[in-house]
């Protein structure tokens, strides 16, 4: 059994959010392997079923970002996953838009989500899967650094362009995942990073 969690803030207003990436890719994934993400358990939206014939269960926490960490200590103790059977997708502002990064492990990197599934679980070693969302820049290109306009970028909606970028990424991600579940962490780095 593989648990696959996408990071992302419930309710409509969020879906499209550049925060939501993770959401989107456990509904592509639902969709594109027929998994019913409908049930109701450990504070999440969680649906069971099989990719490239090994068993999974998708999860999108409906904590809200910054607290996915009691969710996915939930969904872990529950199916008694160990942690390097555990996939995080969520997004990144430190990749360019719609660059794909797949580590074995590692620190937050300044993401409240993954901080917070990091200190409920009390490691860092789980798989993650990143996908770049760009950091904001100011008119001249100057990377804003000021978190009150970083939390309003997150929380903002992709403009098209970006959107067709992101829907390119989620199905590369969706690969990446295929590929963990088949031949491992290190052959999904080696052949998508």
């Amino acid at each position: 059994m593989k648990l696959i969690i996408g990071l992302g803030n419930p309710g409509k207003i969020y879906a499209r959010n550049r925060h939501n990436v993770g959401f989107r890719t456990i509904e592509h994934l639902a969709k594109l392997y027929s998994i019913v993400t409908n049930r109701r358990q450990c504070h999440a939206q969680v649906g069971s079923g099989k990719i490239a014939e090994v068993r999974v269960v998708l999860a999108k926490p409906a904590t809200f970002v910054n607290q996915s960490g009691e969710a996915a200590s939930c969904l872990v103790n529950s199916y008694d996953v160990p942690l390097s059977d555990l996939v995080v997708i969520h997004d990144d502002l430190d990749l360019p838009l719609g660059k794909v990064r797949i580590r074995p492990n590692g620190s937050a990197g300044g993401h409240k989500g993954m901080n917070s599934i990091i200190s409920v679980l009390n490691s860092e070693e789980f798989p993650r899967i990143k996908v770049g969302i760009g950091r904001p820049m100011t008119s001249d290109g100057t990377a804003i650094t000021d978190e009150d306009k970083i939390v309003n970028y997150v929380l903002s909606d992709f403009t098209p362009r970006e959107d067709d970028i992101i829907k390119v990424a989620i199905a590369q991600v969706a690969q990446a995942v295929q590929v963990i579940l088949t031949e491992g962490v290190t052959a999904a780095m080696n052949k998508l990073n």
